[in-house]
Formats: structure tokens, sequence, C-alpha cells
């Protein structure tokens, strides 16, 4: 077992320890193309909306065309179909992180149990509640709606795959009480069966608080049904800036007109917010995905995983995959880059040792597949805040409500958001907007260069607890005192 030199304590982790050959690795990337492979499983099929250009005049508009604002516009239109509702968007309907990400519908709105818990323990038991009922409505309006997006509600594994996480499980399970669902702690014998690694000591298998679904038809399926309802939708429409009177409508500026409008609710994910003072409460941080070739019949039937869940492991620097609905694996998560400056950029998402320490990784997970190719690679900016899940802001005195922060957990969690942002612009009091989680937003980011020296510290500090049986340092110490710290 490989020692860090530098710390007695440290050891090497399962992907240090039973590492593929580096022919198999290199081999499984030939071929592999720079491309999200759910928004290239759609090209074909995806329809295109026009661009907007000179002055109108709506009740609401949205800005943003990814799950949260096509949701916002959708049940916008849905609760009064008289009302002129438009939705513009910068490039292309879930052209990032909506058409980028893993498919992982989870009930969680706090990106997991203990981080809600640590930050709001008076109201994590409604919280817990409200995440079951948002997915329960998810499910029910993927059926009425007629939704064509590949949604399959089995469930979610968490893996043990170092000794000391082994204990973490028993925890977990006793946080998943009654609203989330039934929830199965299984040994090393049981996980295996469910899905055949030799890296599994343990699991959790919860199983009504996480679906799977295909994300770009989700998209695709949000745009169409949105449309069809009347809400007008424009694309290549940047918004540039906001400007409003005392009172009376709000002016958002493009690039070739301007919306006037009663109401907007921006939604603008990891890009800065046209409200200046959410400008430091994210950062972006790009996440790495690869997706395989179909797997055979034989592949399939080395690995199991007949129920299909969605999987995840316990490590700090965990992965995320699941099977999709033609049978290939997508393999994502462990590196989260963050590059000085907090911009976002294209250049980001091609890079080599990240896609290598994931085919790696992969091939450690099921070393029988090691004849597998890869087809897809790709990555995208995760709208990173710092309590790792959504926030809340008005301005404009309330006539513009804005939503972000989902720190890559927003498939399920967009709805609610949706739902809340809908009642701040009406001016309504609800169960949704007494939460302390939307009335209280989190701390911003210090400016650069301190925003990058902490996150690179913090990424780091991670990196040595997985090696050092999850003990956490004194810069994670400090951060969880501070309320800065993640559990997911």
């Amino acid at each position: 077992m490989r020692r860090d030199r530098h710390d007695p304590g440290s050891h090497a982790t399962v992907f240090e320890r039973l590492r593929p050959p580096e022919g198999v690795v290199r081999q499984s990337l030939e071929g592999s193309r720079q491309v999200p492979f759910w928004l290239d499983d759609v090209a074909d099929a995806t329809h295109r909306h026009p661009e907007l250009i000179g002055d109108a005049t709506a009740d609401l508009v949205v800005v943003g065309g990814g799950y949260c604002g096509l949701w916002t516009a959708l049940l916008a239109k849905r609760e009064d179909p008289s009302s002129r509702v438009v939705l513009i968007e910068s490039h292309t309907l879930g052209w990032a992180a909506s058409g980028r990400n893993g498919g992982f519908c989870d009930a969680s709105l706090t990106h997991g149990h203990e981080n809600g818990a640590s930050r709001w323990p008076e109201e994590i038991d409604l919280l817990d509640r409200l995440g079951m009922r948002n997915l329960d409505e998810i499910e029910a309006e993927v059926a009425e709606l007629g939704l064509d997006c590949h949604f399959e509600r089995n469930g979610g594994l968490s893996v043990a795959i170092e000794p000391h996480q082994v204990d973490w499980l028993t925890g977990e399970v006793a946080d998943a009480d009654a609203v989330m669902g039934e929830v199965e702690l299984l040994d090393q014998e049981a996980i295996r069966a469910q899905v055949a690694s030799p890296t599994y000591l343990a699991g959790v298998w919860a199983k009504r608080s996480t679906a799977l679904l295909h994300p770009a038809r989700l998209v695709q399926e949000l745009g169409r049904v949105a449309s069809e309802m009347g809400v007008e939708i424009f694309e290549h429409t940047r918004a540039e800036s906001l400007d409003a009177g005392a009172t009376g409508p709000v002016t958002v500026r493009t690039g070739l007109g301007r919306l006037t409008a009663g109401r907007v609710a921006l939604a603008t994910n990891v890009f800065p917010s046209l409200l200046r003072r959410y400008r430091y409460h994210t950062v972006p941080v790009y996440d790495y995905a690869l997706m395989t070739e179909p797997l055979t019949g034989e592949q399939l039937d080395s690995i199991g995983w007949r129920h299909r869940q969605g999987l995840s492991d316990l490590a700090n620097q965990f992965h995320y995959y699941r099977m999709s609905r033609d049978n290939r694996i997508l393999f994502g998560g462990y590196d989260a880059i963050y590059r000085a400056g907090g911009r976002v950029r294209a250049e980001y998402e091609d890079r080599a040792a990240s896609y290598e320490r994931l085919a790696s990784h992969f091939f450690t997970t099921f070393p029988q597949l090691e004849d597998v190719r890869f087809s897809h690679r790709w990555a995208g900016a995760v709208d990173t805040s710092t309590r790792f899940c959504a926030f809340f802001g008005r301005g404009y005195r309330g006539r513009v409500a804005h939503a972000a922060g989902f720190t890559g957990l927003g498939v399920a969690s967009t709805h609610f958001a949706a739902l809340v942002l809908l009642d701040l612009l009406a001016g309504r009091t609800t169960q949704r907007t007494e939460l302390a989680m939307v009335r209280e937003p989190p701390l911003p980011f210090p400016p650069e260069p301190l925003a990058s020296l902490g996150i690179q510290a913090t990424r780091w500090s991670l990196d040595r607890a997985d090696h050092r049986a999850g003990r956490r340092n004194l810069l994670l110490k400090a951060l969880d005192k501070a309320g800065l710290g993640f559990d997911s």
C-alpha cells in the first residue's frame, strides 16, 4: 500500500491500489468525441426558436433557457393562460448545465440531508418532505404533460469503496427517515449482487428518492410543451442589463432590442446575474464526464445492474454513474476544477488529465469491462454557491426574482425553484417563501485571488481527507464551523 511520504497517516485509495493498465485507458478514449452525449443524441430532433429583434412587451420575462427558466415559464403560463410569457436564451435551450448533467433527478433540495441539516436544523424535516413532494410532482407532470424524457424512478445506490465509509452508511440510513421512502442497507455480498464491482464494500439503496432521465430530452420536451401553451421562446437573445424606475415595468435590454415587463425571473445559472448584488454568490466549477458505447448483452450480464439505479460513491471527491436507455454507462465526477478568474470558457472543457483519470477509475470499478470504449467525453460548469444548494433573491422592489447556486443537483430542485420564483414575483406568502433557505442568502465568495486560493486549498484538503480515512484537517473543520463546509 502506497503512502504519502509527507503524511505518514496517508493511504492510497482503491483507485490507486487497483489502477488498470495505461494501455486499457488510452485505448478506451481513442475515437471518443468531445461533445455532450445528451445534446448529440437529440441534435437532429431539436426545434430551434427565433432571435428576438426589436422591442416587445410581456407580463413575465424569463431570462435563461435551462430547466429553471423553462419550468418557470411553463408553470407561469399554466397558472395564468391569458398572460404573455416570454423566455429568452443567449444561446440555445439547455446548451449549458441542463444538457450536460448526469440526469439524476434527486429529491434533496439541500444537496443531501447532512448539508441541509447543518444549515437549517429546525427546517430539515420540512425540507426533506418538500423535496419528496417536489419529486412526486415532477413524476406526475412527466406523465400528465407527456414529457418523453426517459424518466425512471429506480432509486439511487450510495456505495462505500473504503473501509471507513462503511460506518457512514449507517448514518445515511438513519438520516433517510420515512419521508425519503424505502431505504435498504446492503452488506458487501448484497451490494455486489446489485452491481458487480470489486470496489464495493457495502451500500445503501434509497428506492424512491432518486429518478433518472435524459437531460436534453427533458429540455426539449419542456420547450415543446411551453411553446404549445403559448410561451414565446427566443434563442440567441442575450440579456445585457436591467432597468426600472421606482415603480412600473422593468426593461430587459438585449443585443437587438428591449423587453418591457411587469415581472422578470432570472434563471441564468452559472452566468453572472443581472442583479449585481449576486455577482459573487456563485463560481463556475468544471465537472467532467464520459459515456461508453452501448454495452453488449454479455457485458451487461457481467455487471448485473438489473434495477438500473443511479450510483455514487461516498468519497469527498466522488463519482456518479448511471445507465442510459440504450445501455450505455455515464461515468462522471471526481475532478472539480476551478479556473482562476471564475470565467466560463469552452476551452476549459477539453482536459485530457480529467478524462484519463475518469477512464482509469471506471476500469478500477468495472475491470470486467476492459474492452469497452467511450464514445463521448464532455464537461460543464457547475454553478457552485457557498452553501452548495440553491439560493433566491429579489430586486427592483420585488419585480425581479433570482435563483442560482444549485451546485450540480438542480435537475429536480429547479422545479421547486421555479415555484419559489413565481411566489416571490406574485408577492405571495407561502410555505416555500417562509423557509429560511429561501429568505437567507449564502455568503458570497471573496474576490480574486482569494477565491482561487480558498477553493484550491479546500479541494486539496478534501483530497487529503480521502487519503486519511475521511479525517478532516483544520481548514475543513474551520469551514464546517463557519457554515461553509460540505457533506452531501
